[in-house]
């Protein structure tokens, strides 16, 4: 059994008989939750117990694999695989970096995903109607349909949500390290955006070449999201791109700590779209090279991840959609 599988409530009969629209519903073969272990031993067995319940209700079998610090790929990998072989579904529980994980080995795998979302924002969840409290998500895994949805790829990594360049991963740095030390919350990482965006900022020297056509600008962040609601929440009209088969871009011109401040505030107010210092645009597939030294890396986030890469760095929406477990939307005669 791989490290730290655990087995769960298999072949358990029911109590009562489940309802009509349960029976209709898929049954996968086995259920196989991905759940990263570098939380604390607390954390690991709460989600432990909230997942054996949420199986023995359903009257499910699966197994549940904590990922030791170092081996979130590895074991998503392997479960993505044992999940293609016999037909199961693979289930991220956790942030945006488990998510992240567990999505780019399904896909790579052909498999179906199911989310029960843990993070700070949860943008991924919210825009697909899946439920943000891991109880209710849990709850409405078992009934929910696979259903193709669009996902960005970044030098051949999945993407659910965003990635970028420039300003954006030093913020996410600077908030993981705000979060170790004052706890992970919306108001610790409201805080941390603040002190980085008032503080000073590389400008990247670009060449970005999309639609045929390929120009050099200087930027302090070059921005790419997959996530409707993400645009819509700051006012910039690309959220329409993500519901046509496009990504969209944001790019920032070089501007002071000040101005920086007062384009926060914009976005708070959902009107960064008016801003005269910001550019934003859509594409399908974007190729981008820094004007950098010979063999330099450059700083890349993806979901919430930080990491160095080579250039180019090309942003693209992936050739395949994600086969993803959804609810079903209520109907209009039940709102």
């Amino acid at each position: 059994m791989p490290y730290g599988a655990v087995p769960c409530l298999r072949d358990l009969p029911l109590s009562t008989p489940p309802p009509s629209d349960a029976a209709s519903a898929p049954r996968p073969a086995a259920w196989r939750f991905v759940v990263n272990a570098a939380s604390g031993r607390h954390d690991r067995e709460q989600t432990r117990q909230r997942v054996e319940a949420a199986l023995q209700a359903a009257g499910q079998a699966g197994t549940i694999e904590f990922a030791p610090p170092g081996r979130l790929a590895a074991v998503c990998d392997a479960a993505a695989a044992a999940c293609r072989q016999d037909g199961g579904t693979l289930v991220a529980v956790g942030g945006d970096g488990t998510l992240n994980a567990v999505a780019h080995a399904a896909w790579q795998a052909g498999c179906t995903l199911g989310v029960v979302p843990q993070g700070t924002f949860n943008y991924f969840a919210r825009s697909h109607r899946i439920p943000t409290d891991p109880d209710a998500a849990l709850a409405a895994l078992f009934g929910a349909r696979p259903t193709p949805v669009q996902v960005g790829r970044v030098n051949g990594h999945v993407f659910l949500v965003n990635a970028s360049l420039g300003l954006y991963p030093d913020l996410l740095e600077d908030r993981e390290a705000w979060k170790s030390r004052l706890g992970r919350s919306r108001l610790v990482a409201a805080g941390a955006a603040l002190a980085t965006l008032l503080g000073e900022h590389r400008r990247l020297r670009l060449a970005v070449e999309f639609a045929g056509k390929t120009r050099v600008v200087r930027t302090q962040t070059l921005f790419v999201g997959n996530n409707r609601l993400q645009f819509e929440q700051v006012g910039l009209p690309q959220a329409g791109a993500v519901e046509e088969g496009r990504i969209g871009a944001v790019m920032l011109r070089p501007i002071g700590s000040w101005r920086m401040l007062g384009l926060l505030l914009r976005g708070a107010f959902g009107r960064l779209g008016d801003a005269d210092t910001v550019e934003s645009f859509s594409f399908e597939r974007m190729v981008v090279r820094p004007w950098l030294r010979s063999g330099t890396q450059i700083k890349l986030a993806y979901d919430g991840e930080v990491l160095r890469v080579r250039p180019p760095v090309v942003f693209e929406v992936a050739p395949r959609p994600l086969m993803l477990l959804l609810p079903e939307a209520p109907r209009q005669d039940e709102g």
